[in-house]
């Protein structure tokens, strides 16, 4: 009895695992650092929110401030007087007091300046828009930019001067530095990776503890900007725009397209969860090598054997079948699994030889299968000429079909005759339908004419390819003058003729690339003078036309692709005639094709 208990492999694996623990050791650690993660992350974002909060709700008040004393200042007895030598000393008290404002601006209505604090920094543009709105009575507060003289960050705030009336006479506006203010707001006791700056709808640094980054990088491509703006749901732990990843939290100031943000490093937050996950992980290192020891006291009878069967299965890979044979008196899983082997080995022995009688017939095989494809790329060549064919069989059919008619119409048949009578009927009715199908095939429609607009047939056939375009990542870009005549024409030849171009350009460029459909008036000169055309172009950016191919692009049944029929340019290039145009192409190696569709406009089809 406990001789069968010892040779059972599967008990002695079940054993092995139990003494190990290595599962329930897993599941609590995994439990343990999952838990550890989300308490973590509750309170760091937690803590982000409140100093956003904080954040925002200091920068408001700040900025209501300076806009109440612009309000103030501009609905001052002295500024409404608009006299400079009354404006000055008290525009200069203001400075004194508030050491925020820079420079004082007091202009007309129509923007003639009245006062100017600096007057050695430059004029003033009419049109600015700071201008413009309170010049409508509105007070207006412009965005964050650097002061390139003074380096340092500020911002305009400008209000109507409104006189006894209520109408607007004059605007104040005073550039103020956010410097101080900007200053308490990027401080944050988050860490050492712990920061807070300041974006536009756009995702530009407005403030940024790195002044390089003010006004010149963007968080527009990072999970920052989708977490501030929700354009996309993300998790608590997103990827900033230096690409690490963070926890964050953000705040609009009111009344301002400014966003405050605040992030920390995840690395930094989850400090104390990753030595736990050390812990843990190395509690699980403790317990695999002492699930190692264990294996290791078992290796005798079941590790070397194991070893010996692979040595076999190596040599029965390499072929040689005399060293793959093993053996084992044993009565386990492992003499079980020997026996096994040794049967497959004889079996595959047994393939083997009987794979190699038949190679000799699977290379016959195989040169006949390049014999067909080899005809059937001939029998595709020899369409074309089929097509023509049919015309001239299609004559003498039609006349031996009315001449068997007028037989049977004008002469008795003997009944021994009618069978064959009916059969020949029968065969030529066949061959007539046949001949019919093909040149349905071969003959293009005569088109339906209409008045045509050039807009229209290319964003339809957009559509139709669009698809494709956005599966294979291509850009597709379209050019097309409002002022184009219009021109009469087939509109659904034309959209087939214009699918058939930009699918085969799409075609030529397997991933990605450009895809560029424009429109404008050709003016070519010819020997009767200049003649006007709407010229289409499709244009990719593909490998180019070969130019072994170029001669034969045009033709019906070529194709250079494995599954193409061969037809589209063909046929292309019959609708392009049957509008009274043509077709042409320019080709550069390696840069891209560009189909050019030439078609008479509207008054000279007319």
């Amino acid at each position: 009895m406990k001789s069968t208990f010892f040779n059972n492999l599967r008990i002695k694996l079940m054993l092995l695992f139990l003494l190990s623990a290595l599962a329930p050791l897993s599941i609590v650690g995994a439990f343990s650092i999952r838990t550890a993660e989300e308490l973590i992350t509750e309170m760091v974002s937690n803590q982000l929110k409140n100093v956003a909060d904080d954040k925002a709700a200091l920068l408001d008040r700040w900025m209501s401030e300076r806009k109440s004393d612009l309000n103030v200042i501009a609905g001052s007895s002295i500024l409404r007087s608009m006299e400079p030598e009354r404006i000055a000393p008290y525009i200069q008290l203001v400075r004194n007091n508030y050491k925020v404002y820079k420079r004082f601006l007091v202009l007309s209505r129509d923007g003639e300046i009245i006062f100017d604090s600096d007057p050695g920094n430059g004029g003033i543009n009419a049109q600015e828009e700071w201008l413009e709105h309170s010049a409508n009575g509105d007070l207006y507060t412009s965005n964050i930019f650097l002061d390139p003289e003074a380096s340092e960050s500020v911002f305009y705030v400008s209000a109507p001067i409104l006189d006894e009336r209520g109408e607007v006479k004059g605007v104040a506006r005073a550039t103020v530095s956010a410097g101080a203010i900007l200053s308490q707001i990027l401080k944050v006791s988050l860490g050492q990776t712990g920061e807070c700056y300041l974006v536009d709808r756009q995702g530009t640094f407005l403030v940024h503890k790195d002044p390089r980054r003010i006004l010149r990088d963007n968080i527009a491509q990072s999970g920052s900007f989708k977490k501030i703006f929700g354009t996309e749901r993300l998790k608590k732990i997103y990827t900033d725009y230096r690409n690490i990843e963070v926890l964050g939290a953000s705040r609009q100031v009111a009344g301002e397209d400014w966003y405050l943000v605040v992030e920390q490093d995840r690395d930094e937050a989850f400090r104390e969860a990753d030595r736990l996950t050390r812990y843990v992980y190395l509690a699980i290192v403790s317990s695999v090598i002492g699930a190692a020891l264990l294996a290791w006291l078992l290796s005798s009878s079941v590790a070397n054997p194991i070893r010996a069967l692979s040595n076999a299965a190596e040599n029965l890979a390499r072929g040689d079948f005399e060293n793959a044979v093993v053996a084992s008196k044993r009565t386990d899983e492992i003499g079980m699994l020997y026996g096994a082997f040794g049967s497959m080995a004889k079996q595959l022995e047994a393939r083997q030889h009987s794979l190699e009688e038949k190679v000799d017939l699977t290379e016959a095989e195989l040169k006949k299968t390049e014999l067909a494809a080899a005809r059937s790329h001939q029998l595709a060549a020899l369409g074309q000429l089929a097509a023509g064919v049919t015309h001239e069989i299609r004559t003498p059919i039609a006349s031996l079909k009315l001449f068997l008619q007028s037989v049977e119409s004008e002469i008795e048949i003997s009944p021994e005759y009618e069978e064959d009578f009916r059969v020949a009927m029968g065969q030529i009715k066949r061959i007539e339908a046949t001949i019919n199908r093909f040149l349905d095939f071969a003959r293009p429609q005569e088109p339906i004419f209409s008045t045509v607009n050039a807009r229209d047939i290319i964003e339809e056939a957009l559509l139709v390819v669009r698809p494709k375009a956005n599966q294979q990542e291509t850009v597709v870009s379209i050019d097309v003058n409002g002022e184009l005549p219009a021109i009469r024409g087939d509109r659904k030849q034309l959209g087939e003729a214009l699918v058939n171009l930009m699918v085969n350009s799409l075609e030529a460029m397997t991933q990605r690339g450009e895809l560029k459909v424009s429109a404008q008036m050709d003016h070519s000169q010819t020997a009767d003078g200049t003649r006007k055309r709407l010229l289409i172009s499709v244009s990719d950016t593909g490998p180019g036309i070969g130019e072994s191919d170029r001669d034969k692009i045009f033709d019906p049944f070529f194709t250079t692709k494995a599954s193409g029929t061969g037809l589209g340019l063909s046929i292309v290039q019959t609708i392009a005639r049957g509008h009274g145009g043509e077709i042409t192409y320019l080709s550069t190696s390696g840069r891209g094709t560009t189909f050019q569709l030439f078609l008479p406009i509207l008054d000279m089809q007319g």
